[in-house]
């Protein structure tokens, strides 16, 4: 009689089961591709995925998922508080009821995947806490640039590194109003209208344009590349709304394009990191200037890697679901094989500096008189505040004059103080450009 194998039958193999709250864009993306790749996810985790429940607010509502309409349920809680569910997934966004289902779902032994941004920016620490005590993972790729892989690679590959700086686009919905502004001329309202035709703008896109979705996103990067606990309050925060024409013209002068940055950045010292999102002039020879449409892109300085570029797809369904289902791979074979990934580390516990402090340069273009004497009053305003001017031009004549100035680096409160001093004086009849100026080097 010969030997019999130990390795039990694959019909013995017991399923790992998952529980899906929310079945929007990402959510039913999400759906198509678990059922559409079944076999190959039971491979690469080594035991099948079986969606167990579906949490939505509307269950009678006709869905286009390939799935038993009895699995859709509006008791999320309860099907997160089910004993036999193994993986949990979220992407209903927000903080409640977002938080209190993660919590539940953690405190119920299950690991976490989840895209939600503004929660982990709000009360990461919390959910982080809750899974280390119950020895969960809790997984969060989507939550920053859809498909992009910036998570893992901050959190596990440059663990061993100092990063000193993150720069990025992500946002794609700034990044594509900005870059029509620039590419055809169009107007603000006439871009983000046709973002809003095209599925990249929500119908009010005020989380996008006044920089909150980039605060938030801002926040969890910042919170990885320094090990430190950063929220978006913590974030210093301006939207596009106010990039003009003149903006975008004066850019192009420059040899630069406008782009809303994502900027997380270690200090000098390395006692206290500062992390801010606003419009900035790039040069157009810098990698961030060629990123066009909707997609994102974020730009890693460390000290050992040196200069790390991360490009893609950063929102929308598919790209979405493509991050969240890696995270469900992971989490998955985490749970075949008894483990946990890394968690979350804020052993550094830095001080987020204030803007204030942060070192910028500005481009300032001025409606000015022309006559005698009006550079050299300029000129003082700027060094009342220790601004070093790096250069000055005129443009124009007459009523037309216009005084264009770029500064060295300076602290943030002394650039703004100097454009307070600006507009107070006689000879300027208005400021009418204010932009910070990124990637021109150090000085």
């Amino acid at each position: 009689m010969g030997e019999q194998s130990s390795e039990p039958h694959k019909s013995d193999v017991r399923p790992l089961k998952v529980a899906l709250l929310g079945c929007g864009v990402v959510g039913t993306e999400v759906v198509r591709l678990l059922v559409t790749h079944q076999a190959d996810f039971a491979a690469r985790v080594g035991v099948p995925l079986e969606l167990a429940g579906i949490a939505v607010r509307r269950a009678g509502r006709r869905r286009d998922v390939p799935v038993d309409p009895d699995l859709f349920t509006t008791d999320a809680a309860a099907l997160v508080r089910r004993g036999d569910i193994d993986l949990v997934i979220e992407v209903i966004g927000g903080i409640e009821p977002a938080r209190s289902l993660i919590l539940a779902a953690l405190e119920n032994g299950a690991s976490v995947v989840t895209a939600n941004k503004a929660l982990l920016a709000e009360d990461g620490a919390t959910l982080f806490a809750a899974a280390e005590k119950h020895g969960a993972d809790l997984y969060y790729e989507a939550s920053v640039g859809g498909a992009i892989p910036l998570i893992r690679p901050l959190r596990e590959s440059l663990a061993g590194d100092r990063v000193r700086r993150v720069l990025g686009i992500v946002n794609g919905t700034t990044n594509f109003v900005l870059d029509r502004m620039d590419t055809e001329g169009t107007g603000f309202s006439e871009a983000l209208e046709e973002a809003q035709e095209l599925g990249y703008a929500e119908a009010d896109p005020t989380a996008d344009v006044e920089g909150f979705d980039a605060a938030a996103k801002a926040a969890i990067l910042a919170g990885l590349a320094f090990h430190t606990k950063v929220l978006a309050s913590d974030v210093h925060r301006e939207g596009i709304t106010e990039v003009t024409a003149i903006d975008i013209e004066s850019a192009r002068a420059m040899g630069c394009v406008v782009k809303l940055l994502a900027i997380a950045e270690l200090s000098a010292d390395g006692s206290g990191v500062g992390v801010r999102v606003h419009p900035a002039m790039i040069p157009r020879d810098h990698p961030l200037a060629s990123v066009r449409e909707a997609y994102n892109a974020v730009f890693v300085e460390s000290a050992a890697a040196g200069q790390l570029m991360f490009y893609g797809a950063g929102a929308g369904g598919a790209p979405t679901a493509s991050a969240v289902l890696g995270d469900l791979v992971t989490v998955a074979r985490n749970r075949v094989q008894s483990a946990r990934g890394a968690a979350a580390s804020t052993y550094a516990q830095l001080e987020v500096h204030p803007m204030g402090e942060t070192l910028t340069r500005y481009h300032i273009s001025l409606a000015v008189d022309d006559r005698a004497g009006v550079l050299a009053s300029v000129a003082a305003a700027f060094s009342r505040q220790g601004v070093s001017i790096q250069t000055v031009r005129q443009e124009g004549r007459g009523e037309d004059a216009q005084l264009v100035v770029v500064t060295h680096q300076a602290a943030d409160r002394a650039l703004a103080a100097t454009v307070n001093d600006l507009e107070e004086l006689d000879s300027v009849r208005e400021v009418t450009s204010v932009m910070r100026v990124e990637g021109l080097g150090d000085k």
